[in-house]
């Protein structure tokens, strides 16, 4: 359970991010815990969750690999320690000046996403000099069943190859061999996925391609299953992780790891999201004709995710927890009616200067925050800097 420091609170500007550093390290531990007893799995965090430096860093320490999608993320990810062959470099608009910075570089992989992408990368490779080692992200066609916004494995979506057009593409990558490494396969299916039966048939799909290639005498030395594990935003206390074991043990029964064969994995959320909570002060209540609001100095340039996503946070009144309940809809100063951060909420009394928490705000919040009229970035805090 995450401890508030509430005296420490009173002296820092709000809105920050305060980030659960007992929590993050224990989640780490359970990620590599539950990895390291499979044989052939690779772990790497997706970056794009949230990047600060001080998190990465422990992150990196640990020993996990790292995905990125932008060249900035590459030099935030070497600059906090992680391992240039460690990175797996995502995304389906690499620019020619991040092609060429992972080569020279030297990331791990790359996973393409595109023939167009494919022809560039062999293009820059092969003037450069250098060998692009590539993964091909290959579209399952697999609703995930999560918001419309976070699905990234169905046939509409802008990610990855559909299988009908992934024969031609490998045939392209063996044939440039003097510059492409073509080691594997990549997949991702979406976000905030808290049941496994989707990553069931994921397995199915992955086999199933497998078998088409065995057939062609192309084997893979690497399979990436993406991330998009998810985490309980209804009772953060109660689960602080997932159940990493039983993610794991899906692809352990399901992905044969043969002749040296690796499983990569890509965990964002899963491993932040709940170490990271949101801290804002109530500037006014108002009471409206039919509803009461709890208007906070937090916006939705501190954490869109409620705006963009519908996305549910829990919230706490970390100044009064005794005082009779009553209800509000808590809402930041942005002029925009979507900076809601929650309808309906039930708090005991909020007053003007009380101190609230906005839970589960470790993935997509600091990462995604802005300076959108022109407010200042939230500022962040680590319960290991406070005494």
């Amino acid at each position: 359970m995450t401890r508030f420091p509430l005296e420490q609170f009173r002296d820092i500007s709000t809105p920050f991010y305060y980030y659960d550093i007992d929590l993050l390290q224990s989640t780490i531990d359970a990620v590599v815990r539950a990895s390291s007893r499979r044989r052939d799995f690779v772990v790497h965090y997706a970056v794009k969750a949230n990047s600060n430096p001080r998190l990465l860093r422990l992150i990196a320490n640990a020993g996990l690999g790292v995905d990125c999608v932008s060249g900035g993320e590459i030099r935030t990810a070497l600059e906090a320690g992680f391992n240039a062959d460690s990175v797996m470099f995502a995304g389906v608009g690499k620019t020619d000046e991040e092609i060429m910075l992972a080569l020279e570089k030297g990331v791990g992989m790359f996973n393409v996403e595109s023939e167009a992408e494919l022809d560039v990368i062999i293009s820059i490779a092969r003037e450069s000099g250098n060998v692009a080692p590539v993964a091909l992200r290959v579209n399952p066609n697999i609703d995930a069943h999560t918001h419309h916004f976070i699905t990234t494995g169905v046939e509409d979506n802008k990610f990855g190859i559909d299988f009908e057009l992934l024969d031609p593409i490998v045939e392209k990558c063996l044939k440039n061999n003097d510059c492409i490494d073509l080691q594997g396969l990549h997949f991702h299916i979406g976000s905030q996925i808290t049941i496994m039966r989707p990553y069931s048939l994921l397995v199915e799909r992955i086999n199933d391609i497998l078998k088409h290639f065995e057939g062609k005498d192309v084997a893979f030395r690497s399979i990436n299953v993406g991330g998009g594990l998810g985490i309980d935003y209804e009772h953060p206390d109660e689960h602080p992780m997932p159940d990493f074991e039983a993610y794991f043990d899906v692809f352990d029964r399901g992905v044969p790891c043969i002749n040296g064969r690796k499983i990569h994995f890509e965990l964002g959320r899963s491993i932040v999201g709940q170490c990271g909570s949101l801290i804002t002060r109530c500037l006014y209540v108002k009471q409206g004709i039919k509803k009461k609001f709890a208007i906070v100095d937090a916006g939705f340039n501190d954490l869109i995710r409620p705006a963009l996503y519908q996305a549910f946070h829990p919230i706490q009144n970390l100044t009064h927890r005794d005082c009779q309940n009553g209800t509000y809809e808590v809402v930041g100063p942005i002029c925009e009616s979507t900076d809601c951060f929650g309808e309906n909420v039930t708090l005991p009394e909020v007053r003007r200067g009380d101190i609230l928490a906005i839970r589960s705000a470790g993935a997509y919040g600091e990462s995604m925050a802005s300076c959108y009229n022109s407010r200042r970035l939230p500022g962040a805090c680590m319960s290991n800097e406070l005494t």
